[in-house]
């Protein structure tokens, strides 16, 4: 009788959220919706990705980011939220430190706001509503620069 180990799975691909050192990419999530956080958390953690923090303004984005800093390889950033926005959030996050990454999260019909955000520094950005395959593509884009 064959055993299961005797059979390679030609399937089985490497999860996407490691680095190529093994360990995975750590993920900050900062945004206002818990629904889009949690479906983010999932998408990437999914994929192999540590999501370290999550964040619900962009206040409270910016302090988890340097809480966690230089252990952060990743920040996804809603640019409608209380108390700060997403792109002062940004803003902030690269005045700190000038080589975060950051992509910007937004729902359709903000294209301006995502046009700034790009010029600001962001490294690219998702629009809602969420699509895994968009959001992986997106985010390892920038990663594997």
């Amino acid at each position: 009788m064959i055993a299961k180990s005797d059979m390679p799975n030609i399937n089985e691909k490497r999860p996407d959220g490691l680095k190529p050192d093994g360990g995975a990419y750590r993920v900050l999530i900062v945004d206002d919706s818990m629904f889009i956080a949690k479906q983010l958390g999932q998408i990437l953690t999914s994929e192999g990705f540590e999501v370290v923090g999550t964040a619900g303004d962009g206040l409270s984005g910016i302090e988890k980011y340097k809480e966690l800093y230089p252990n952060i390889d990743l920040v996804t950033m809603d640019i409608t939220m209380p108390k700060m926005d997403g792109v002062t959030a940004l803003e902030k996050i690269l005045e700190f430190d000038k080589n975060a990454t950051v992509v910007m999260v937004s729902a359709l019909g903000k294209e301006d706001v995502v046009k700034k955000s790009l010029l600001l520094g962001a490294k690219s950005y998702i629009v809602k509503p969420l699509d895994r395959k968009k959001v992986l593509e997106r985010i390892l884009q920038v990663l594997k620069r």
